[in-house]
């Protein structure tokens, strides 16, 4: 079997989203209860530790996401089937504008309610955007979210494969551009945290138009 040739288009769509995540996910943990908006295996663990330790407080932070997540999922799978993989772009568009308003409404420090209502928003876009990449289709399915088995997967190919692939490439990259989102989300919520929302907006929009750009005519 060849080696998997390196998907252009996909690979830059991926990494712009990741980039979002990364600095979504930053932001979460900073200023929205301590949680992750996309990594739900980190949420479930962080939640046996509020059980654990009784703090009540945080596992409801944790439910919140999870479950901002799954409707994210579910919407994301059903919107998908009628509209592709753009029209579920387009719905995270919304959830993330959604999230900008209130974090500007709250300065980027929401308290009590509206800390929850803003979790949802990012937990549901980063649910919306693993079903976009699911919605890709015919395709190894490439996540911008989840990404311990991307990393297992690289660290498995360079053991095994002897040379970097097409897929590898994505992979590596796409694991940077986590990192390069969650620095970026940290500086920016540190020293201008009003400017936080435009980074997942910008990467939502910029993979937006290069899905337009490159789906079959």
């Amino acid at each position: 079997m060849g080696r998997e040739r390196l998907d252009l288009p996909l690979t830059a769509m991926a990494v712009v989203l990741t980039v979002g995540t990364g600095a979504v996910d930053a932001a979460s943990f900073i200023r929205l209860g301590g949680v992750f908006s996309s990594v739900m295996t980190g949420n479930l663990v962080v939640s046996g530790y509020a059980i654990g330790t009784g703090d009540l407080g945080h596992l409801l932070t944790t439910v919140t996401a999870v479950i901002g997540y799954v409707l994210g999922v579910a919407a994301g799978t059903g919107v998908a089937g009628r509209g592709g993989m753009i029209a579920v772009l387009g719905a995270e568009l919304l959830a993330l504008v959604a999230f900008a308003v209130g974090w500007e409404v709250t300065g980027g420090r929401p308290s009590a309610v509206a800390l929850h209502v803003l979790l949802v928003l990012t937990a549901m876009a980063m649910g919306l955007q693993s079903a976009a990449m699911r919605a890709l289709g015919g395709r190894r399915v490439v996540s911008t979210t989840y990404l311990t088995g991307t990393l297992t997967g690289v660290i498995a190919a360079l053991l095994t494969s002897g040379g970097l692939a097409g897929a590898m490439v994505r992979d590596i990259a796409i694991l940077t551009a986590v990192v390069v989102g969650a620095a970026a989300g940290t500086l920016v919520v540190t020293l201008v945290p009003a400017a936080l929302p435009a980074i997942p907006l910008v990467t939502v929009l910029a993979a937006l138009t290069m899905a337009g750009l490159t789906r079959p005519r």
